[in-house]
């Protein structure tokens, strides 16, 4: 019986926890790089739904969105490229799309830069009749 239990203590169980352990190090730091593209699309989401609704509600496409967009990007930390599918007055039902680009950087330590585009769009239809 003690042989069996002197037999079983070789340290071959130590390399496997090491393993594991840097396994779990590596799943970490990935997470720790990825999860903050995954917070700039929610908000490029946020800020795409916001700037639609401002046209919907002022019923053109300049100076007011202009000035959201500013107000957006200062709160929420990000500045995309915004393109609109038409500009000036928007008539009542009709309809508006917003484009929002955003470049982020994935570089995980030496391993080199990876950039990805997150896009996000904005429908919406004006509520304003222009006589």
């Amino acid at each position: 019986m003690l042989k069996k239990l002197k037999a079983g203590k070789t340290g071959e169980g130590y390399i496997d926890v090491v393993v594991l352990i840097l396994c779990a190090m590596l799943v970490i730091g990935l997470a720790l790089k990825v999860m903050p593209v995954y917070i700039a699309k929610h908000n490029l989401d946020t800020y795409a739904a916001e700037l639609v609704r401002e046209a919907e509600i002022t019923g053109q496409v300049g100076s007011a969105t202009s000035t959201r967009a500013a107000i957006l990007s200062e709160r929420l930390g990000i500045s995309p490229t915004v393109s609109w599918s038409r500009t000036g007055r928007i008539q009542l039902n009709e309809e508006v799309t917003v484009t929002c680009r955003l470049t982020m950087d994935i570089g995980f330590g030496g391993l080199g830069s990876f950039p990805v585009e997150l896009v996000a769009q904005g429908i919406g239809k004006s509520e304003v009749y222009w006589k």
